[in-house]
């Protein structure tokens, strides 16, 4: 499902998840820790892939349509469980 969301918000979400989180979410969806990475706004392409993630300038760091939510919903569930 897609989502659509500012970059500053992505990244205040990627700050606030505790440690351990990106290897959890990678290990859950069959994936590279870097490709999570990469989700939130990182940029190592040569260890990770890209996943559909679209940025466009604007304010806020601008907004970033998601194709897929599956991480950022996995994100937002360990910050619930945090709480």
């Amino acid at each position: 499902m897609t989502k659509t969301i500012t970059y500053n918000e992505l990244r205040k979400i990627k700050d606030s998840l505790p440690d351990g989180s990106m290897q959890k979410i990678a290990k859950d969806l069959n994936m590279s820790v870097e490709t999570v990475r990469n989700y939130f706004g990182g940029h190592s392409y040569k260890e990770g892939e890209s996943v559909g993630v679209h940025i466009e300038p604007g304010p806020d760091g601008g907004i970033v349509v998601l194709d897929d939510s599956s991480i950022l919903n996995m994100a937002m569930e360990m910050l619930e469980e945090v709480k």
